[in-house]
């Protein structure tokens, strides 16, 4: 019987994954057109590779594109060239795009937020130019649940991030068909392909409390291994009669 490498094997475990996302929340179907949004990093990288498989498989049939948006006013660079030579390989048309924002004359939002709204905005426009009805992004597991844990502490929302999103404004679907998939995973299989590293100068990526959650993560899984699947559970586990409801401020 012939032994797997190790980038063989963690393929195949991410790749089952996406599968049971891509089924399970029902994300492909016959005809679709899907832009990948192609950051340069672990993840988008992955997804990619994982959407470039998927899209010769006969039923349900898809196409698909891949978008890099960069920033003009961040220093937070992704190697274009290996990103061109990349989709090459797998034969995906690429997209470059350029957008910005000036965090000092738009203070309503957080730069975070200002630089995901603009890449948002820059990947929706192409895809109604290409034809497509899908957007795909690369959030994994730990995305969500960091996403579902800052909610909690700092909006007091119990919310994360769905799987799979009808936009209102667009007639375009947002996919995320790694949340299944655990970010060690991605890590280790992006070391064991060689995918070159993002250079990371983001001016307020210490600002953000997505580092809080990513460490708060880690600590409760520490307390319990089983930390991470718990929590994603809990999110379609709902007990609403064992919650407080909400009281009228009125009152």
């Amino acid at each position: 019987m012939p032994k797997f490498t190790a980038q063989q094997m963690l393929y195949k475990r991410i790749n089952k994954q996406f599968g049971r996302a891509t089924i399970g929340y029902s994300m492909l179907e016959d005809g679709d057109k899907i832009l990948v949004a192609l950051s340069g990093g672990k993840d988008s990288l992955t997804l990619l590779q994982l959407m470039a498989e998927r899209s010769r498989i006969f039923k349900p049939r898809i196409s698909i594109i891949a978008a890099h948006v960069t920033m003009v006013n961040i220093p937070y660079k992704a190697n274009i060239g290996y990103l061109k030579e990349f989709c090459q390989s797998l034969g995906v048309e690429l997209h470059i795009l350029e957008s910005g924002f000036d965090a000092s004359t738009d203070t309503r939002k957080s730069p975070c937020f200002l630089c995901s709204w603009n890449r948002r905005k820059a990947l929706f426009t192409l895809a109604q130019e290409r034809g497509c009805n899908k957007i795909a992004l690369g959030h994994n597991m730990d995305d969500f649940i960091e996403t579902m844990l800052m909610n909690a502490t700092f909006q007091g929302a119990f919310s994360a991030m769905a799987p799979v999103m009808k936009m209102e404004k667009f007639p375009i679907t947002v996919i995320r068909p790694l949340c299944l998939v655990n970010e060690n995973d991605v890590e280790e299989y992006t070391k064991e392909s060689n995918f070159p590293q993002q250079i990371k100068n983001c001016p307020y990526e210490d600002s953000s409390n997505r580092k809080a959650m990513k460490d708060l993560l880690a600590h409760l899984e520490r307390l319990n291994p089983e930390a991470r699947y718990n929590l994603w559970g809990a999110m379609s586990n709902i007990q609403a009669e064992l919650l407080p409801p909400k009281i009228d401020k009125k009152q």
